[in-house]
């Protein structure tokens, strides 16, 4: 991420969520408007993945790889997101590092809720470029550009019209690896402030695994071979926790922690094939509630 380029990241996961759209966890999983978020050059590479079959440069081949395996792992954690915000029906939503994502346009259940987009103003910059025309299925959606760890994010939701006030519910979605633990323990302690009872918060996290690092090497070694830079020089993981750490860091703050699910038992149940990789692993999902 740098001031005047969007994060690389958040393609990915719009072009993995692009992917498995009506391919896979049909009937728990689906967003249609994925697609309508990605650059022609970005969809044109969703459109092969999607194809099914295996293309014969070695360029494509990889590119055709890494977003099947994409769209297992965004499946799998898009149905147990999408399940806990379903459960608690509040009618706020706050979505921290939104990114790419589509749920504001694709999730008939939000008609009666706000929803809060935050991130970074680069990131957000592109993202309403690229929705210019959709129209938001939620009954509001509000932009709130943040940068974590330098920007004051109660002050910002609350000049957007957040109203801590009422029960909400929190996406932390694929961000806390980027964050350190420093950062992470100031965004809970606003968060923690600004949630009424009934509140909740959903978020992913990735656990301690050694061999973590090869699977960003190799994640490095595709884009320069096909020709692009660096994509984790400005997006680093910086942050790994065990079940135990999450919860005792989240009950620090207030926060109760109700479900924390290893993200392939999930894509075990709902039949989505994604390998059981020693080297990159699909994290956890936590659920806390305050009360």
């Amino acid at each position: 991420m740098t001031e005047k380029k969007a994060s690389w990241t958040a393609v990915l996961v719009c072009q993995g969520r692009a992917v498995a759209d009506g391919r896979l966890a049909v009937g728990r999983f689906a967003d249609p408007v994925a697609v309508r978020l990605l650059r022609p050059d970005e969809r044109a590479a969703v459109d092969r993945a999607r194809a099914g079959e295996q293309p014969r440069g070695w360029r494509e081949r990889m590119e055709y790889e890494l977003l099947g395996g994409t769209a297992g792992v965004l499946a799998v954690r898009t149905v147990v997101i999408d399940d806990a915000v379903r459960a608690q029906g509040n009618s706020q939503l706050v979505l921290l590092g939104a990114g790419l994502d589509a749920r504001a346009w694709r999730m008939s259940e939000l008609a009666e809720v706000d929803v809060f987009e935050v991130d970074h103003p680069a990131s957000q910059a592109d993202k309403r470029d690229r929705a210019d025309g959709l129209a938001p299925v939620a009954r509001s959606l509000t932009y709130v550009a943040v940068e974590f760890g330098r920007d004051a994010l109660d002050s910002a939701l609350r000049s957007a019209g957040f109203r801590d006030s009422l029960p909400t519910t929190w996406i932390w979605e694929g961000v806390l690896p980027y964050l350190t633990d420093a950062q992470v323990a100031a965004t809970l302690t606003v968060v923690a402030d600004l949630s009424a009872p009934g509140s909740r918060l959903i978020a992913t996290y990735p656990t301690r695994n050694r061999l973590a690092g090869l699977g960003r090497h190799a994640l490095r070694l595709f884009t320069r071979l096909t020709g692009g830079g660096d994509p984790l020089r400005h997006e680093p993981h910086l942050s790994t926790w065990s079940p135990q750490e999450m919860r005792a860091l989240l009950n620090d703050h207030g926060l109760t922690v109700t479900d924390d699910r290893e993200l392939f038992g999930a894509a075990t149940e709902l039949g989505i094939p994604v390998p059981q990789s020693r080297a990159y692993g699909l994290g956890r999902a936590v659920i806390a509630d305050k009360s």
